[in-house]
């Protein structure tokens, strides 16, 4: 992973199997079992959603570590079995039981883990903060990164964003979406999904909009704080070069893959 003098911007996907991205996003000739291999050398980074409704073999993560190329990183949905519970305290189990079921064959690709919350799901501080003790920090001696995707106005609360970074776990930013924006910086690493690509523009968004989350992406990754997104009103995180990984997700979906190359141009001039 990169380290703190060498901050990467990452752009990707939800997954790479979507029929409509066959002839749009995949070349008409190219088979079903070449997508991934494909996809890879488009985007930078694709989060799987898989992982979020069962366990995975170990010979699927080592299929997808070998079909995508060096320095391509997939972040992970962990599973809805740890997450959709109403005692998170009570989870240690299935967080256990995620990170035994081959996660770490994909070595260096492994990127951070999206913890998704559901929307009913509200702030409990000692539940929240017995469920932080329960991720791992390391395991076989990689560090694990973890983001908690929260939708639910309760968690804008600087008690939140104090147990978040006290762990170094990210909030996952959600953008051009119905769900509560908490941009706070909390770990040193930035997860953002954006969720506002429209049919109308062939490229997902308007070249405007291309530009602004570019901007913000190289803002996050110089260790700045972006304006313009809503944030608990605590303070600010010191400014230190992160990682950033960000995710074209839902919308138009069909446009998805050519909003995420078109951020990778820009982030890249």
């Amino acid at each position: 992973m990169a380290s703190r003098k060498t901050a990467q911007i990452r752009v990707g996907i939800g997954g790479w199997t979507f029929e409509p991205w066959r002839g749009v996003f995949y070349p008409d000739d190219l088979t079903q079992k070449r997508e991934l291999e494909y996809a890879s050398r488009k985007l930078t980074t694709i989060e799987i959603n898989g992982t979020f409704y069962g366990s995975q073999k170990p010979e699927t993560f080592m299929k997808w570590r070998d079909e995508t190329p060096e320095g391509f990183v997939f972040s992970l949905k962990a599973p809805r079995f740890a997450t959709n519970r109403r005692v998170l305290a009570e989870a240690g189990e299935s967080v256990e039981r995620f990170f035994k079921s081959g996660v770490m064959e994909l070595g260096d690709k492994l990127g951070p883990i999206n913890w998704q919350f559901a929307g009913t799901k509200q702030f409990d501080p000692d539940d929240f903060g017995a469920f932080l003790d329960l991720l791992p920090k390391k395991i076989e001696g990689t560090t694990i990164r973890h983001a908690v995707e929260v939708r639910h106005e309760s968690f804008r609360d600087e008690a939140f964003i104090a147990l978040v970074r006290k762990h170094g776990v990210a909030v996952v930013m959600a953008g051009d979406s119905k769900y509560p924006q908490i941009a706070d910086v909390t770990a040193p690493f930035v997860y953002a999904r954006i969720m506002g690509t429209e049919e109308k523009h062939k490229d997902g968004y308007a070249k405007q909009s291309l530009d602004l989350w570019a901007e913000r992406a190289r803002a996050w990754a110089a260790g700045g704080q972006p304006d313009g997104l809503e944030t608990s009103g605590a303070k600010p995180a010191k400014e230190t070069k992160r990682d950033v990984f960000l995710y074209v997700i839902s919308g138009f979906k069909t446009h998805n893959p050519a909003a995420a190359m078109a951020l990778i141009g820009r982030v890249a001039d």
